[in-house]
């Protein structure tokens, strides 16, 4: 499953560096000296988690399915393809990785989604892609990644 998981995120052109990326933007003044392959290892370690990969399959096919018209409801399509700002279940599935990962991983979270830094941004930019749950899967994953290291660091 996490090799499918890297496939499907890599499909919709996220790379595990643009999640590190993510991830020092979060914990760079924290942690300046934290290093890109121990990030990577901290989110390969986050998508590892049935949790996370389930997360991950389900926002991603979501995302497909709207993209190719493929929903059978008209009102639900119209809110993931224009991603309605009030919607708010791709948050909630978002908030499923993070609450894996504490209280601090959840206030990340609310950080890097207020923000869209980074390939977040280019995500919530949508272009001809739908990415309405793919957004806030990357977001969380950074914020649960961010957290470990938080938390690996007090110790």
């Amino acid at each position: 499953m996490y090799e499918k998981c890297v496939a499907l995120l890599s499909e919709r052109g996220v790379e595990l560096t643009d999640i590190a990326q993510c991830v020092l933007y979060l914990q760079s003044k924290y942690h300046p000296d934290v290093k890109e392959d121990e990030i990577l290892a901290v989110i390969q370690n986050v998508i590892r988690k049935r949790e996370v990969q389930h997360a991950i399959i389900t926002g991603i096919t979501l995302d497909k399915l709207t993209e190719s018209n493929q929903l059978q409801d008209d009102d639900l399509h119209a809110i993931l393809i224009n991603d309605y700002s009030l919607y708010g279940i791709d948050e909630v599935l978002a908030y499923g990785i993070c609450n894996l990962y504490g209280s601090i991983a959840l206030t990340n979270f609310g950080f890097i989604d207020r923000e869209k830094p980074l390939i977040i941004k280019e995500l919530n930019e949508h272009g001809h892609m739908c990415h309405t749950f793919l957004d806030d899967i990357v977001g969380a994953i950074a914020a649960a990644a961010a957290s470990r290291i938080a938390h690996h660091n007090a110790e």
